[in-house]
């Protein structure tokens, strides 16, 4: 499958990853890592590239020709619904999204094998002006690439 032009540099996301969370205040102990499958998958035609975290969230990731910057849709099982803003270079992922309530950024490092991705998420309470460290995340590819 061909995806659209705009979502090229997605294509290395493709596939099966193991999602390992930690250093969240929510695990039952500082020490706790959590392990999900996570499916990085074209949908409609390679119109977007969709993340489902088994069935707790969906993440749909889109561009705007015209633009550098991908938009990313989110809800989870939660009933939370966002829109992120992301980039991706070789080497780094980023998600962001401010608001007056509770803001969020990603910051991730890609492999040059391009078969692993560390890297972590902060929050801010106060739209930004202070960053408070949220969690751990590392993502490990578990297949090859089906791009």
């Amino acid at each position: 499958m061909t995806p659209n032009p705009a979502l090229a540099d997605l294509r290395f996301l493709v596939g099966d990853w193991d999602m390992a969370l930690s250093g969240a205040e929510f695990l039952p102990d500082s020490e706790s890592t959590m392990h999900g499958s996570v499916v990085f998958e074209w949908i409609e035609d390679g119109a977007a590239l969709v993340i489902r975290q088994g069935g707790a969230a969906t993440w749909i990731i889109g561009r705007d020709d015209s633009g550098q910057d991908y938009q990313v849709l989110y809800a989870d099982n939660r009933g939370v619904s966002r829109v992120y803003g992301m980039s991706l270079t070789d080497s780094v992922w980023r998600l962001w999204r401010r608001t007056p309530e509770f803001s969020q950024r990603y910051h991730g490092e890609i492999s040059a094998d391009r078969a692993v991705i560390t890297g972590r998420w902060e929050k801010s309470v106060d739209g930004g002006t202070t960053w408070d460290h949220d969690f751990d995340l590392r993502y490990s590819r578990t297949s090859p690439s089906r791009s």
